[in-house]
């Protein structure tokens, strides 16, 4: 009989401390700035040239590119390097689970990634720092260089689906793992959240680690309050020994 399947589900408390700010915590993008939440919904996107390009100076401004990863991620990744094995499912954007160290295929984005660009009209699909290069020198609104179209990055928008296929594979990792973790999310945007419930009506043994309460937090076996940068991988470190 195989290792237990261990589920790891991250939100944007994962990457505060890797500079990252979150989207809905108290000190949130969106509650700072309720107009930035615009820059990131696909029909204001596509229609106004002017939140396109507040949209490419809000990506340059934040440096999402340069973040690394933080303890949190590489306790992840050391978790499965030390034979458990660990599927990550993550509503971030940022890539830092692959870059310390979790090969990509065990990671599920739900939200797609912010490394990459795509072309809204012929799907053409470019790495970001090319266009945020663009950016910088000058180009407000980068269009397609294959067609001239609408680039927009590779991530879900509001308003827009989530990918079916990747959206499968998660809830066939929330049905069969034996633990998940829910780390950093604060488990109101669905279909995602819905994973954590999935877990635990599967039998799985929830645990969620976040600063503010959540919406399953009633449903899990542990509520961990501790900063997730010392808090996972204490809890990741007892899974690996």
């Amino acid at each position: 009989m195989g290792k237990p399947l261990v589920a790891v589900f991250t939100g944007a408390g994962v990457s505060t401390d890797s500079g990252i700010p979150d989207y809905r915590g108290p000190k949130g993008l969106w509650r700072r700035d309720p107009g930035a939440e615009k820059l990131v919904t696909y029909e204001h996107y596509m229609a106004d040239p002017e939140v396109r390009r507040r949209s490419w100076r809000m990506r340059a401004e934040l440096g999402a590119l340069e973040a690394r990863p933080n303890e949190a991620h590489l306790a992840v990744a050391g978790l499965e390097r030390a034979g458990v094995p660990v599927r990550v499912i993550t509503q971030n954007v940022d890539g830092l689970h692959q870059l310390a160290g979790m090969p990509p295929r065990k990671v599920l984005e739900l939200h797609g990634t912010a490394r990459a660009v795509v072309c809204t009209a012929c799907t053409a699909r470019t790495p970001m720092d090319e266009a945020l290069a663009r950016v910088a020198a000058g180009e407000a609104d980068p269009a397609c260089t294959a067609c001239g179209g609408i680039l927009k990055p590779a991530t879900v928008m509001f308003g827009e689906r989530l990918d079916p296929e990747v959206l499968a594979q998660a809830v066939a990792v929330a049905k069969n793992c034996t633990v998940f973790f829910a780390v950093g999310s604060t488990l109101q945007v669905q279909p995602a959240a819905s994973l954590a419930g999935m877990a635990a009506e599967a039998g799985a043994r929830l645990v969620i680690v976040n600063a503010e309460e959540t919406p399953y937090d009633g449903l899990a076996d542990e509520v961990v309050r501790e900063p997730i940068g010392t808090a996972l991988p204490a809890l990741l470190g007892a899974l690996a020994a």
